[in-house]
């Protein structure tokens, strides 16, 4: 028995037109020729109307994922955006395409969904050929300047705010800052606003911070290698600023290897609230990025741009908490490095 999608492929337009001139939605702006061919299509293909019940499961939507699945396991920030989109798709019966980057021909995949919803950072290219498969495109994590396309992203200067408030209340003034770089696929190096708001907030409450910068990758192996090489100077920060957990949580284990103790010598604070953070030695204080409700509410968007097809797109910022845990605590007194063994 023919579907909505067999009528979409034969008559060149997507599921969603098809469902919207079948139901006779007068609100869709479609030509009468492209309407005609759509009616006459199903006719060909002896299409009979199913129940609203089915009708939901009309829609297709395709999720891009920047990481592999491999880094999906390592930092499990991603991994829960897109639990959150599938989530919400299972409750709501929307088929789902799920494609990684790194995936050979990923861009045939998703070449039939109705939406696209994009996890990560992409460049204008990408943007450009997304842009081809369907206008319903909404991006998670990363910010478009593109007034057509919804995103949702994190309110990075509320949440870099919330930590090193927290950081400058315990009376901690000289604050490193442990990063890490991202590129997109076309080499160029991604901003991370965080940083600026990081630099920013030190200026303007006088926080020593300039000495104490360092990025690499958001990974363990280089929250390690940068807390070894802050640990070759004397002069060392009184707390750490990482912007990943897994950052943070290698910091930790080169200050235990060095004989250092968190958070009574050096404390910590780390970004995402990942799975590992409240289990590791002392339990990581962190701040909390909301990346499942992140994936749930750009699937919800996603289907109703496909429903409702709105004129204007959204500009999300989801707030951020602060998680205190044990690897802070109020300054004592000022570290000094004991010699390497």
């Amino acid at each position: 028995m023919a579907t909505i999608k067999d009528i979409a492929v034969s008559a060149g337009v997507s599921s969603a037109t098809v469902s919207r001139v079948l139901n006779n939605d007068r609100t869709l702006s479609v030509s009468p020729e492209t309407r005609q061919k759509i009616l006459d299509t199903a006719h060909t293909l002896n299409y009979r109307k199913k129940s609203r019940i089915y009708a939901k499961s009309v829609y297709t939507i395709g999720i891009l994922q920047w990481y592999t699945p491999q880094q999906e396991l390592e930092d499990n920030y991603y991994l829960l955006i897109r639990q959150g989109i599938e989530d919400f798709c299972k409750q709501n019966s929307i088929h789902v395409v799920r494609t990684y980057r790194a995936d050979i021909n990923y861009m045939d995949a998703l070449n039939m969904t109705d939406a696209l919803i994009c996890v990560g950072k992409f460049s204008k290219n990408e943007i450009m050929h997304f842009r081809k498969i369907t206008p319903c495109i909404i991006f998670l994590d990363m910010p478009v300047e593109d007034p057509d396309i919804s995103t949702i992203t994190v309110d990075f200067e509320q949440a870099i705010k919330m930590g090193i408030d927290y950081l400058n209340s315990l009376g901690h003034n000289r604050i490193g800052f442990l990063g890490g770089k991202e590129y997109l696929a076309d080499g160029q190096l991604f901003p991370d606003l965080r940083k600026t708001f990081f630099l920013n907030y030190c200026k303007k409450h006088n926080i020593v911070c300039q000495p104490y910068i360092l990025e690499q990758e958001f990974t363990i192996k280089s929250g390690y290698h940068m807390m070894n090489e802050l640990l070759k100077s004397n002069d060392l920060p009184t707390a750490i600023a990482a912007l990943s957990d897994p950052i943070a949580i290698g910091a930790m284990q080169a200050l235990h290897d060095r004989g250092l103790q968190v958070p009574e010598h050096i404390s910590v604070i780390g970004f995402n609230d990942t799975s590992l953070s409240s289990f590791i030695s002392p339990p990581l204080t962190t701040i909390h990025a909301p990346a499942y409700d992140m994936g749930s509410f750009g699937a919800n968007i996603a289907f109703n741009i496909l429903r409702q097809q709105p004129s204007t797109a959204l500009k999300i910022q989801l707030p951020c908490q602060l998680l205190e845990r044990k690897s802070c605590c109020e300054l004592k007194y000022t570290m000094r490095v004991p010699p390497a063994p």
